[in-house]
């Protein structure tokens, strides 16, 4: 529009030529407002604390939505990581709580050759219908039993404490399952390791000395042994019973003192703001009802 050509349909260059027609009832544009917007008038934009306009900063995604470089997050990926590994999870919980057991097996060699070490062996004296106690009352065989049970409770009690940060993510019933079961079968273990330490040279003795001589009888267990259950399945007793007590006690106290509901250490909530990343500007604040109104030019 200019000022020799006020309609803005009709051309400049031809004056007498009539204006477009526009349809009934149709208005035509208010004076002073563009036929189409501006390139870029759809763009949010910000407002800077002196008014002027300015970028718009782009938004964060959530923790649960893609990465900036187009990568799935990391919840995303561990989802699909449990769910491809359902199938297997039974023969991997089965795998996980037999290396358990085996492990606290092993470890019981060094338990009973503990034993062998601190339990003191009974004096027995050659007789020619056999081996007597020397003493009427020996105490020896008393102590044997009870360096077996502070041993077997304390390897318990460091049995659950160690499974407890080992097997994070079997946290729960199967943790408290290996660590069970594998002291249960540990005691046994350290018991028939312990009593045979010397075993050998008293049997010797025993076939070959003269009556009258004395020797002492390794260490042995009077308050526990194994039962066989139909003839094939051992069943510890007694003092064997220990370490497997031992160890609920430990794990159990620990999954009460957890911090967790499920006994499992929580992820780090991860934030994907870009370092380089502007924060957007606060907007002004509105004008108090006493705040004097700017002049307008």
């Amino acid at each position: 529009m200019s000022p020799d050509n006020p309609d803005p349909a009709r051309p400049v260059d031809e004056p007498d030529r009539p204006a477009a027609a526009q349809p009934a009832g149709a208005t035509p544009p208010p004076a002073g407002s563009p036929a189409d917007p501006p390139p870029g008038a759809g763009t949010p934009q910000a407002v800077t604390a002196d008014g002027t306009p300015g970028p718009v900063a782009p938004v964060a995604p959530s923790v649960g939505g893609p990465l900036p470089d187009g990568g799935a997050s990391a919840a995303y990926q561990s989802s699909l990581e449990l769910r491809f590994d359902e199938p297997r999870r039974p023969l991997r919980t089965a795998a996980t709580v037999l290396g358990a057991v085996l492990a606290l097996a092993a470890l019981g060699i060094p338990l009973g050759l503990l034993w062998a070490a601190l339990a003191p062996d009974t004096p027995v004296l050659k007789t020619a219908e056999g081996a007597i106690y020397a003493e009427p009352q020996p105490e020896q065989p008393i102590a044997a039993d009870g360096w077996f049970s502070l041993l077997g409770l304390a390897f318990g009690l460091l049995a659950a404490f160690a499974l407890w940060f080992v097997l994070r993510r079997q946290r729960g019933p199967v943790g408290l399952l290996a660590a069970v079961l594998g002291a249960l079968v540990a005691a046994p273990v350290a018991w028939q390791v312990g009593r045979r330490v010397g075993l050998a040279t008293f049997d010797r003795l025993l076939a070959t000395a003269p009556a009258g001589q004395s020797f002492g009888k390794p260490a042995d267990l009077r308050a526990g042994g194994v039962d066989w259950l139909l003839g094939v399945l051992p069943v510890p007793h007694g003092n064997l019973l220990l370490p497997a007590f031992g160890a609920a006690v430990m794990y159990t106290l620990l999954a009460g003192w957890s911090r967790w509901p499920n006994l499992r250490p929580e992820p780090a909530q991860l934030s994907w703001v870009s370092v380089g990343t502007p924060a957007p500007p606060a907007a002004p604040e509105p004008p108090g009802p006493d705040a004097t109104e700017p002049p307008r030019g």
